[in-house]
């Protein structure tokens, strides 16, 4: 009898002890927290975007105020790497090492994501929602790895594509940050071109430390550019731009989605922004934007974005926060991942997130449709959650009126 009851308290330990030990098993989950990394430029020549990162922060306060998920809280751990991969590099590998991501989501920069992306691969550790357009995240497809960023390809085709077709541009001309995020909008600028029948301009390489913009200036007026489009940081925008200005250089200035958001530019420009084209991937507030093709009442992340202006960024966000893109972003870029999470269910696992992303189809949270699809080694598109991005103008008073409607672009391998 003695035995048998030995044998049962036995048997109840060992249950009590796998259930444990598979709630502790993963990495960065424990019974009641989800611990998650992120980087993001704070300071530095990047600094603008840091708001990234603190839009995710406030997005997962809200979500661990009215709950968590499935009744763990998400634990976020951010830190500043200045957009400089070294720092992105230490700080990633310091954070995995000593205390442990579950996974890390969004990470502000191509170069930044480089340094990190084969030491995060390797070690099958789930990256969502890179916060940059870069073919390097699906191309070749990773299995841990989604993207919710359009390519930066897909912003040139559709820049220069209304350029020429809508607005009758002859001379396009490109300044481009030297490196992956530049050359990526280079390629989409000479393809979309190239459909054209035409050739841009003239193509201007620009480095990260440069900060005179005269010979840049100087060589667009020589091409007699009627149109310039920027693959550059906010900083090198507002030089362009100011330094085009002083020097009687009025071209159609046209950018990318990482300069979108329309207060923030404006100010850092001192206004001058006004009349820049820019593709964008996300409304930052329907009810407040000057509308051409899309009906702002009926758009669908309008309920969303007046949530989370409220729940997250009211409640939760530093007092001299911004509420902007830049800040939305940060909540945009991790909704796939929380959707995930859900579909995942209260037996988390790597693998479990993994299978659940690749189910997600047709997600709208305040970005465009998102989906994704199972792995496949040869299929970019596995992997590739958004196409979407429409066109606005910039206005004078800081808000920016709607060109175009939703447009699903190509995909461009530029590497």
């Amino acid at each position: 009898m003695k035995n048998k009851s030995l044998w049962v308290i036995v048997a109840i330990a060992a249950i009590v002890f796998g259930l444990t030990f598979t709630a502790m098993a993963e990495e960065g989950v424990t019974d009641t927290e989800i611990h998650i990394g992120q980087w993001g430029p704070q300071t530095g020549p990047a600094a603008p975007w840091g708001a990234v990162a603190r839009g995710t922060d406030a997005y997962f306060k809200m979500l661990n105020a009215e709950g968590g998920i499935h009744g763990r809280k998400l634990v976020h751990h951010y830190f500043d790497d200045g957009y400089n991969p070294a720092k992105t590099k230490a700080g990633v590998k310091q954070l995995q090492e000593d205390i442990g991501m579950f996974a890390w989501v969004s990470g502000v920069g191509t170069a930044p994501g480089l340094a990190v992306k084969d030491y995060l691969m390797k070690r099958k550790i789930p990256w969502l929602s890179p916060s940059t357009g870069s073919t390097h995240w699906v191309d070749p497809p990773q299995k841990y790895l989604f993207t919710i960023y359009p390519m930066y390809s897909g912003d040139a085709q559709v820049l220069v594509r209304y350029a020429v077709e809508e607005m009758g541009k002859k001379h396009v001309a490109i300044v481009y940050q030297n490196d992956d995020y530049g050359k990526a909008g280079l390629v989409g600028a000479r393809k979309q071109m190239t459909k054209e029948g035409m050739k841009l301009a003239v193509e201007l390489p620009l480095n990260l430390a440069d900060k005179d913009m005269k010979p840049y200036i100087m060589a667009l007026r020589k091409a007699k550019a009627d149109t310039v489009l920027m693959f550059v940081t906010p900083g090198h925008v507002a030089r362009l731009i100011g330094t085009g200005k002083a020097m009687k250089f009025d071209p159609q200035w046209m950018t990318t989605t990482t300069c979108a958001d329309v207060p923030l530019m404006m100010y850092i420009t001192k206004g001058l922004y006004a009349g820049t084209i820019m593709a964008s991937f996300g409304m930052m507030d329907p009810a407040k934007v000057g509308i051409g093709n899309v009906e702002d009442v009926n758009h669908p992340t309008l309920p969303l974005m007046k949530k989370y202006k409220k729940d997250a960024f009211g409640k939760y966000a530093a007092k001299d926060e911004r509420w902007g893109l830049t800040f939305c972003a940060g909540i945009a870029y991790a909704e796939p991942f929380v959707e995930g999470l859900r579909r995942a269910g209260r037996n988390l696992t790597r693998e479990r997130l993994v299978k659940a992303m690749e189910g997600i189809q047709n997600f709208q949270g305040i970005m465009g449709k998102v989906n994704y699809k199972p792995f496949n080694p040869n299929s970019p598109l596995c992997r590739l959650g958004q196409r979407e991005v429409f066109l606005a103008q910039a206005t004078k008073d800081a808000k920016y009126k709607v060109l175009t409607d939703w447009i699903q672009t190509d995909y461009i391998n530029y590497k």
